[in-house]
């Protein structure tokens, strides 16, 4: 299994718990909907830092792997 599964699906796992145990903690609906999209602003801010962290590893392989063909 290739490591950006892995990392996806515990990323995916992580989520969905995070959203679960929300939605079971006693607390009105408002205050549920603002933990929901603060947690969600949370993780959509950490899986774009993990694909630009993907994306910039990818470059400089490829970049360098142009220099040693050249």
């Amino acid at each position: 299994m290739s490591s950006k599964k892995v990392l996806l699906g515990l990323l995916a796992g992580v989520a969905v718990g995070a959203i679960a145990g929300i939605l079971f903690a006693p607390a009105s609906g408002s205050r549920t909907r603002k933990k929901i999209a603060k947690k969600g602003e949370k993780y959509a801010e950490e899986m774009k830092e993990k694909f630009n962290e993907f994306v910039d590893g990818i470059t400089s392989k490829v970049t360098k792997a142009k220099e040693d063909g050249a």
